[in-house]
């Protein structure tokens, strides 16, 4: 049996990179699939198509997790469509690298409102029906930045160890209900972004790792479909750090 079998899961910022990385693995496992998207209208389009050759149902919905009005509209259109969701990975995210002596205050603001406040909104969005199903996964993709901080990113950073505090709290909050909330923190993943950088600079990347490489978009969503299967069903307020040891 596939583990995510009969499970619905709503995914955040599933467009593209990590996103549709973990979308297509939870089609893969038998998991109905809502998910958002942006900016990338055509990419949302296509992955609705792969996702459904799966033999799943999925539906993409444009809408930004940042906006908390449009979160509780997603939610709600979400489970009209799709009578409940099961799992809620907030994926969502972007960055606004710049030392700090340069960063503005709207660089900041847009990280801190897309990265941090998009998991509030969609969080609090899902908290009335989870707990009226009386079970739930909440899964949250943090960063080893969030844990170690880096240069040039003190705003990527400082949302990304938000996640991590607030993932904590709400494990502590909806426990009692059977709502578990995990956070992952991924290392250096190589996805399209990353496929732009400098060669040289990958290659240093991946030497100062002890497995000796980047790592992929399924290596972040094996992961993620652990923690929304019932194997992971007695882990609740932790950070699983998805590095190949960069953290160690």
């Amino acid at each position: 049996m596939k583990l995510l079998q009969g499970k619905t899961a709503l995914i955040t910022g599933a467009s593209r990179g990590i996103g549709r990385g973990i979308a297509l693995k939870y089609a893969e496992q038998g998991a109905n699939v809502a998910f958002t998207y942006l900016s990338s209208v055509e990419k949302g389009l296509e992955l609705e198509k792969e996702l459904e050759a799966y033999g799943i149902k999925a539906k993409g919905y444009r809408s930004d997790a940042g906006d908390f009005k449009a979160a509780e509209e997603l939610v709600n259109a979400a489970i009209t469509d799709f009578w409940n969701i099961d799992i809620l990975v907030n994926n969502a995210g972007i960055t606004r690298d710049n030392l700090l002596m340069r960063m503005t205050e709207q660089q900041w603001d847009e990280v801190m409102n897309a990265n941090l406040k998009s998991v509030f909104n969609l969080t609090k969005a899902i908290t009335k029906p989870m707990l009226k199903q009386r079970k739930g996964s909440i899964i949250n993709i943090s960063s080893v930045v969030g844990v170690k901080g880096n240069a040039g990113q003190s705003n990527y950073s400082a949302s990304k160890a938000g996640i991590i505090g607030f993932t904590k709290s709400i494990a502590l909050e909806l426990g009692s209900r059977n709502i578990r909330s995990n956070a992952i923190a991924p290392g250096f993943i190589e996805t399209e972004m990353t496929a732009a950088l400098d060669q040289k600079t990958v290659e240093v990347w991946r030497d100062s790792i002890p497995l000796k490489r980047g790592g992929t978009t399924d290596d972040v969503a094996n992961a993620v479909v652990f923690l929304g299967s019932d194997m992971s069903s007695y882990i609740t307020g932790q950070v699983l750090s998805v590095c190949g040891g960069m953290l160690t």
